[in-house]
C-alpha cells in the first residue's frame, strides 16, 4: 500500500485552501487512501496510521520542495521510500514514525542525494523556471522564484550554494529532485498541460542531463448518467 506524503511543515493555511480547490479530488485521494489488505491492521487502524505517518513526515524540519518521501504499509511495518537532500532528513523520517502506536518496525529505504554544488545550482534554476511560469504559479506559496520564497534576507548557507540548508519556504506542489545533474519531478498537478509545461521548463535548464516527469494528474470523477 503506497501512500503519497502530506503537506510540508511550512505549508500556509491560505495556500492549503487554494490547493484543495485547485487539485480537488486528486489531492484528497492521495492524502486519504482507502485501506487495503496486507497492512496487518484493521481498516480503521490502517487509516489512523496513514494519517499519523503523513503528519509526522510533514512536520520534519528539513523536508522541502527538494525532497520527496512516500511510504508503504505491510504486515504492521512502515517502509519509507523517496529522496532526501540531507542525511539528517532520512534519519529524522525513520525516527519520527517509529514511535507511532501499532507500528512494529520501520524499514528506511530513503535515498540520500549526493552533495554537489552543481546539483544545488540546478535545483535553484529548475525551481525558478517552473515556479515563475504564469500557469504554474498557483502551485507555489510565494508566486515567484527562489529569492521571493527565501526572503527576507539571503542566508550564509544559501549564498554559499547550500540551498538544501535554506530551502524555499511554504507549500510547493511540484517537488524537484536532482541527482548528478539528472532531474525528477514529483507531486500532483491538475492537468496534463501543467505537467508537460513543468517538464519542459526543467529540460530548458543548462546542465541538466535528463528529466523524468513523475507528476500525477488525477483522473476526473466519472459523471453520473443522466436519467431519461
Amino acid at each position: 500500500m503506497k501512500v503519497l506524503p502530506s503537506f510540508t511543515h511550512r505549508a500556509l493555511p491560505v495556500l492549503v485552501a487554494l490547493l484543495i480547490s485547485a487539485l480537488a479530488t486528486g489531492t484528497l485521494a492521495a492524502q486519504n487512501p482507502a485501506p487495503e489488505p496486507g497492512t496487518g491492521w484493521s481498516p480503521q487502524e490502517t487509516q489512523r496510521i496513514v494519517e499519523e505517518v503523513q503528519t509526522k513526515l510533514g512536520g520534519l524540519a528539513y523536508y522541502s520542495v527538494f525532497d520527496w518521501i512516500t511510504f508503504d504499509l505491510h504486515d504492521k511495518s512502515v517502509i519509507l521510500h523517496g529522496y532526501a537532500g540531507l542525511p539528517t532528513l532520512k534519519t529524522s523520517a525513520g525516527n519520527a514514525v517509529k514511535g507511532i502506536h501499532g507500528v512494529e518496525s520501520v524499514k528506511n529505504d530513503i535515498e540520500v542525494l549526493p552533495t554537489s554544488m552543481i546539483d544545488d545550482h540546478i535545483r535553484v534554476q529548475v525551481y525558478n523556471r517552473i515556479y515563475t511560469q504564469p500557469v504554474l504559479r498557483k502551485y507555489n506559496a510565494y508566486q515567484g522564484g527562489v529569492w521571493q520564497a527565501t526572503r527576507p534576507q539571503p542566508s550564509v548557507a544559501r549564498m554559499a550554494g547550500g540551498i538544501l540548508y535554506d530551502p524555499p519556504i511554504g507549500f510547493n506542489a511540484i517537488h524537484i529532485i536532482v541527482k548528478n545533474s539528472n532531474v525528477m519531478l514529483f507531486g500532483v498537478v491538475d492537468s496534463q498541460s501543467d505537467k508537460s509545461i513543468a517538464g519542459l521548463q526543467a529540460k530548458s535548464v543548462p546542465g541538466v542531463f535528463s528529466v523524468d516527469n513523475f507528476l500525477i494528474v488525477p483522473k476526473a470523477a466519472p459523471k453520473a448518467a443522466k436519467k431519461k
